[in-house]
């Protein structure tokens, strides 16, 4: 799909949980079952950070508030893929599982690493 999800699967490549399904126009990548991060079409990178992390995650470069059909989505924030090193991916990985990770399994839904390109 994009050099952006590879990095993504690298990086998720070793947590069991983690599957992915198409969404977004991209790639989304879950934790048991709940949406974590996406590679998205126009190789954003879109973080699931819940409202209590969101000032942080703004405040990071490259970070704008999620917007779906002109309407803006708390708790989600688009990364400009410019700003994504390999470390920074990480660190935005890390904030999207620290809030997702808490998030109870989404029931009758098990892990799946579906090839979806």
């Amino acid at each position: 799909m994009s050099e952006l999800a590879d990095r993504i699967r690298t990086i998720l490549a070793d947590d069991p949980n983690c599957g992915e399904i198409r969404m977004f126009g991209g790639v989304c990548f879950t934790l048991n079952g709940n949406m974590l991060v996406g590679a998205m079409r126009e190789d954003g990178l879109l973080v699931r950070v819940g409202e209590a992390q969101e000032a942080d995650a703004l405040s990071r470069p490259g970070a704008t508030r999620m917007a779906f059909t002109n309407r803006e989505m708390m708790g989600f924030v688009v990364v400009d893929p410019a700003t994504l090193d390999q470390d920074a991916l990480r660190s935005w990985i890390a904030m999207a599982t620290a809030y997702v990770g808490a998030m109870p399994p989404k029931a009758g839904k098990s892990p799946t690493r579906n090839d979806v390109e």
